[in-house]
Order: C-alpha cells, then structure tokens, then sequence
C-alpha cells in the first residue's frame, strides 16, 4: 500500500513538473508564434512568420507582403515589426501615406520622436518624411527620412543597424532612424 502511494505521487510529481515545464516554455515564447531567441534584426522570414497575413487599417483588410517585412527582438522578446501592404482597394490619397504596416510592443523613438507601443500605418513621402498614422488614419507622428545613395543593395522594407545601438528603417533607400525605449 506503501508502494503504490510513493508510486502515485511521483508520477504526480513528475506530471506537475512537465506541466510547469510546458507553462514556462510557453511564457518564454516556445509555442507557435514565438518570441524566443536572440535579441536583434529579425529576417523577413522571421518576421514574415509572426506577421498577421493581413491587417485592419482605415476601415479595410490589407494583405502583408510577408517578403517584404522585417522586424527587431528586443531583449525579454518583445517586437517590433513592419511590413509592406497592398492598399489596392483604398484610396489613392490614403495608398500615398499609407504604404506598410508597423506594430511594435516597446515605445518607440522615430527620427527623435516618441511612438507608444501599438499597431500603426505609415509611409515615406513627399519631402522626406515618415508619416505615421493611428487605425483611423489619423496622423500621429511625422518624422524626418533620410536617402541613403551608398546604400549597396536596397529592398522596398528592411531594417539594418543604425547609429548608437539603433536601428534604420528603410523603405527603398531612404529611412528613418528607429530607437527602442526600454
């Protein structure tokens, strides 16, 4: 009788110990969509891979172009991603300031100015400026671009390491300077 009590409560023991293993695998971001791995640049297949497939922005869905998205891993995990969207089905003075898709879960310093986590569209236009805008097209921040003509190879979305442990956001060859407040 002894036996069969030790024996029912190791295997409950063990039973917790994988649960509490699972439930600290999943807190650390080890289920589908997770958030492990080393802080830095994500690749666009990364970044692809954690991308919703399409996003809500003005009333709309617009489907991600998952290849061309990218992404940072903050220290803890948490991300900031963007990525361009087809706008066909908006309007063309929305489809000008609205080119991709930005969600981040860390505040934001872009081209010295303040962003709060959140989701956000935005673009690059006309006299060098990043315009970004809350779900409702309603202009939240502008900030300024730079061209980049040494930039070697450029895509239409990426983001490569800026100045000071920053980032820069490029869409073709002009950027803006990305900062995580954490």
């Amino acid at each position: 009788m002894k036996n069969n009590i030790l024996r029912v409560l190791a295997v409950a023991g063990l039973l917790l110990a994988g649960l509490g293993f699972g439930s600290a695998q999943m807190a650390s971001g080890g289920a589908k969509g997770e958030k492990a791995g080393p802080p830095g640049i994500l690749t666009r297949g990364e970044a692809g891979a954690i991308l919703p497939t399409s996003v809500f922005y003005r009333g709309q869905s617009a489907t991600v172009q998952a290849r061309n998205s990218a992404g940072i891993r903050m220290p803890g995990g948490k991300l900031v991603l963007a990525a361009i969207v087809d706008t066909g089905g908006y309007s063309t003075s929305v489809q000008q300031t609205y080119q991709a898709y930005l969600i981040t879960e860390v505040p934001l310093k872009l081209g010295g100015k303040t962003l709060a986590p959140g989701a956000y569209g935005f673009g690059f236009v006309e006299g060098d400026k990043m315009v970004v805008m809350d779900l409702g097209a309603n202009e939240v921040l502008q900030a300024k671009t730079v061209r980049d003509a040494k930039l070697a190879r450029p895509n239409p979305l990426q983001i490569l390491p800026g100045d000071q442990g920053g980032y820069r956001l490029y869409l073709g060859r002009s950027y803006v300077d990305v900062t995580p407040v954490i």
